[in-house]
């Protein structure tokens, strides 16, 4: 209910507001325009996010002092933490990266938004920035309107940065109207009380505007026009920080958990930095004077003060939580829990909104997600189907010592596993593919991605289909007295678990190639040993060694047998090669294409 209402009720507010204050239109005319500039850096910034970021995030996250400085790079460059977070959520609810490069970049990113206050303090109120947004705009729009997606995205950018400093300009303007009126500096409130409802107007400001950036920068043209004092400015740029944290909340709803555990480092990022600069306000205020005068910055240029406080006190907080940062990812373990497997493998782990954010954490995500069902449930599925144990499998035993001891009856319901552990997920992964596809303008060698990535997964629905219909005939002839009907049974097992033993060794290989080499030998073999063509059930017929109710089991269970071998295989090439392989081939060009 409050979701439905909050949009309708902050409307009609502003409408209320603007009506009985006309001089705060172009005040608002500002924000929205500074907004909509942001709005349009990002969109431009996120055409290459499927190029070079994507790779960037990956090879620059192996080492915390990468990972900070990345984020500071991204954001600066951004000029937007809340979507190099988004971002990173995306990422590592794909598994591209992990929680402590994710935390690395999240707290780089908090310095990279002081950025934003030096662009505005620097170039936004000291020169003519309306002279300087006009020709952006001009060229930006039309780039804007070029086919190119990398034209487009530059275009968005050049008008991005125009309709920036056009905002700030309106806003600035409109606070010097405003203060013919009201001076808003007349409601200045000193001391702790000030320090509180100051930071409070931070927090509501940047929930309202959905990003700290937009805060600062309307915070820094209403004191470069002495709208609000030095000392409430300190309080609302310390709001807005911890203002912030909301945008990752909202972003992390319909992420993982891998996701959750990120926007709860960046939560308590911001929450402890914020409680610094709270309580050592005084400290950092003369520790800014301090750095002013070394730095020739005069006594009342407070536009500038403001901009250092900010790039001091999130540095502070970089300084405090890096040496934190694994006993805050042990909390965040705990906190945030995984279900327990039982219970987690009827869903899906890796699919949600957020890994949805752009095609290559939808790929990896799909990919994940389907070799986590062919390692933890389809592998296990089927070794249990054949009355086989894992253990054995994978270890040094021969298989054909591991079949012939392995004959009492594993308690397992094929039909009832399938509904369990795969079907829900199965659907998922189709859904959440189709739904992926979709939503983005792909190259040809992601839509074959897409593609393989359903084709794996009908494989290993067919594999398990397969083994429900030989699971009734196995089960008996592995006890039957015939030892002829037993022996063949045995031989079928055989089959299948030397692609299983091959399998479970390939989940580990440094060199899966091998492995897969291995099977399409198993596999080829499979598919030519038909009892009924190679002479195999004649013999035994002719000889009355089994009955014609054993042989004509056997003979469909051949069948069926050689397709299992096959469609474990088959997908298990595209899971752990092709898939790797394309995604290591998408060349940036042809992604913007």
């Amino acid at each position: 209910m409050f979701k439905k209402l909050f949009l309708p009720g902050l409307l009609i507010l502003l409408g209320f507001v603007l009506f009985t204050n006309p001089t705060l239109k172009e005040i608002a005319a500002g924000i929205a325009i500074l907004l909509f500039g942001m709005i349009m850096l990002e969109d431009g910034f996120n055409s290459f996010v499927a190029g070079p970021l994507q790779k960037l995030l990956q090879r620059a996250t192996n080492k915390l002092y990468k990972s900070l400085g990345l984020g500071f790079l991204i954001t600066a460059v951004l000029q937007s933490s809340s979507l190099i977070s988004v971002i990173a959520i995306s990422f590592i609810s794909a598994g591209l990266i992990g929680l402590n490069a994710g935390i690395g970049i999240i707290f780089g990113a908090n310095i990279g938004t002081t950025a934003t206050a030096w662009l505005v303090s620097v170039f936004g109120l000291k020169v003519d920035i309306a002279s300087l947004a006009m020709p952006m705009l001009a060229f930006g729009i039309i780039l804007v309107l070029q086919k190119s997606k990398k034209v487009k995205g530059i275009g968005h950018v050049l008008a991005g940065l125009g309709f920036f400093f056009l905002g700030i300009y309106f806003m600035k303007d409109g606070f010097d109207t405003y203060k013919e009126t009201i001076n808003l500096a007349d409601y200045a409130m000193p001391g702790i009380t000030g320090l509180m409802v100051y930071t409070a107007i931070g927090i509501a400001i940047t929930l309202i505007l959905q990003s700290s950036s937009a805060t600062m920068a309307l915070t820094l043209t209403a004191l470069a026009v002495g709208q609000i004092t030095y000392t409430n400015s300190l309080a609302i740029a310390i709001g807005a920080n911890i203002g912030t944290t909301i945008t990752a909340i909202i972003g992390s709803l319909s992420a993982n958990i891998a996701g959750k555990r990120l926007a709860g480092a960046h939560f308590v990022f911001n929450i402890v930095t914020g409680l610094i600069a709270l309580i050592f306000i005084g400290y950092l205020r003369q520790f800014v004077d301090f750095i002013s005068i070394n730095f020739g910055v005069a006594e009342d240029n407070f536009t500038f003060k403001l901009s250092i406080f900010h790039t001091v006190f999130n540095l502070i907080g970089v300084a405090v939580m890096v040496p934190m940062i694994n006993p805050l990812v042990k909390v965040l373990v705990k906190v945030f829990k995984e279900k327990l497997e039982e219970d987690l493998i009827d869903y899906p782990r890796f699919l949600n909104q957020s890994s949805m954010a752009y095609p290559q954490t939808a790929i990896r995500a799909l990919l994940n997600e389907t070799k986590r069902l062919f390692e933890e449930s389809t592998l296990k599925i089927v070794a249990h189907g054949l009355n086989l144990h894992r253990t054995d499998l994978r270890s040094e035993e021969k298989i054909k010592k591991v079949v012939e001891k392995s004959r009492e009856e594993i308690d397992v319901d094929i039909e009832e596993m399938y509904v369990q552990k795969v079907k829900t997920i199965y659907s998922k992964i189709i859904e959440y593919a189709t739904i992926s596809q979709s939503q983005f303008a792909l190259t040809p060698e992601m839509t074959k991605e897409f593609a393989r990535i359903k084709l794996a997964n009908r494989n290993i629905v067919e594999a398990i289909k397969a083994l429900g219909g030989i699971r009734e005939n196995m089960n008996e002839y592995l006890v039957s007295p015939n030892e002829h009907i037993q022996k063949e049974y045995d031989r079928l097992r055989q089959k299948v678990a030397k692609v299983l033993r091959e399998l479970f060794q390939l989940r580990t290989a440094k060199d899966p190639k091998k492995h897969l080499d291995k099977m399409e030998k198993l596999k080829g073999k499979a598919e030519k040993s038909d009892v009924l063509l190679d002479g195999t059930l004649d013999e035994l017929i002719r000889e009355r060694k089994i009955t014609s109710a054993m042989a004509t089991s056997l003979a469909n269970d051949s069948i069926n047998v050689a397709l299992i071998s096959k469609k474990l295989i088959d997908a298990a090439e595209l899971i752990y090669i092709k898939s790797d392989t394309l995604l290591e081939i998408i060349e940036e060009e042809k992604a913007f294409k």
